[in-house]
């Protein structure tokens, strides 16, 4: 979103001058026509039209409803600090849309005595100026697959918690002492990946389904994987103790697998440590 609302101060002179020539072109009668331009700029969100007293004098009109609810009330305090330009009209900063929760602009052109007002769904606009690549049919079909992914990935984890639970009250409730360690470790290590693969489902929830982005911040990928590489790491280490621990316990001759799995274990620590140093001292873009 903030990428979007850069893009569009970047470019704010030519936005807003084909917004107002754009306008300009539309059939005299606004409200009359506004079906029709509605359907014609998707970018536009809704239009409705205050008398010169500030009260709204026409319904809101969205692309599918009209909501005539607030016909009469006062808007004196969305117009106090408006300054019209030289062509009579007014164009608002960028801010999210208590409709839509997208990143929208307000304009409003004084004609004959009215004000009338286009809310502006931003992305929309500066998609239809070829200033942005956004495709909405792809958007909502990586979307859907991402939720169904991420969903998948939580029923995952709820299963793994879960049964990490169930070995943990069937031992608590049968007590075994030979098996004791082997199934308290069995229960924290499924607990441990159960959680890790939630925390990986949460993140690409977060990332790819809820919010909406049209830059990629360089570290963005690198703290999801670290996130979800540290859970691993801890429940490989967890398996590492309870390996070496049941050979001490079991059988010497097999000491040496544990060392080696010690080993492995150890690299992926040092390794998982240059990894974050790596991504931590890399200069971003910005800088």
């Amino acid at each position: 979103m903030k990428h979007v609302i850069n893009l569009y101060k970047q470019h704010k002179i030519t936005v807003d001058g084909y917004i107002e020539t754009l306008i300009k072109s539309f059939p005299a009668d606004y409200m009359l026509h506004s079906k029709e331009i509605l359907e014609n700029h998707k970018f536009i969100q809704l239009i409705y039209a205050v008398d010169g007293e500030f009260r709204q004098h026409t319904p809101i009109v969205c692309r599918r409803e009209r909501d005539g609810r607030h016909i009469g009330s006062d808007k004196r305090h969305y117009f106090t600090k408006m300054e019209l330009n030289a062509n009579g009209f007014y164009i608002s900063n960028p801010y999210i849309h208590y409709r839509t929760g997208k990143a929208s602009i307000s304009v409003v052109q004084f004609v004959e005595g009215y004000y009338y007002v286009f809310d502006i769904n931003l992305i929309f606009l500066l998609e239809d100026l070829k200033l942005i690549e956004y495709n909405r049919v792809y958007d909502k079909l990586r979307r859907g697959i991402y939720w169904i992914g991420s969903a998948l990935l939580t029923l995952v984890s709820v299963a793994l918690i879960g049964y990490g639970g169930f070995i943990f009250f069937k031992l608590m409730s049968m007590f075994n002492d030979a098996e004791f360690l082997h199934d308290i470790f069995k229960s924290i290590i499924a607990i441990t990946l159960g959680l890790a693969i939630y925390d990986l489902a949460k993140q690409i929830f977060e990332h790819e389904v809820i919010y909406e982005s049209f830059d990629h911040p360089d570290d963005k990928q690198y703290k999801v994987l670290g996130k979800f590489v540290i859970s691993i790491v801890i429940a490989l280490s967890i398996e590492t103790l309870m390996v070496v621990f049941k050979i001490a316990l079991d059988d010497y001759s097999q000491m040496n697998s544990a060392f080696y799995l010690m080993i492995g274990t150890t690299i992926m620590f040092v390794a998982l440590g240059y990894f974050y140093k790596t991504i931590n001292t890399t200069p971003t873009k910005e800088e």
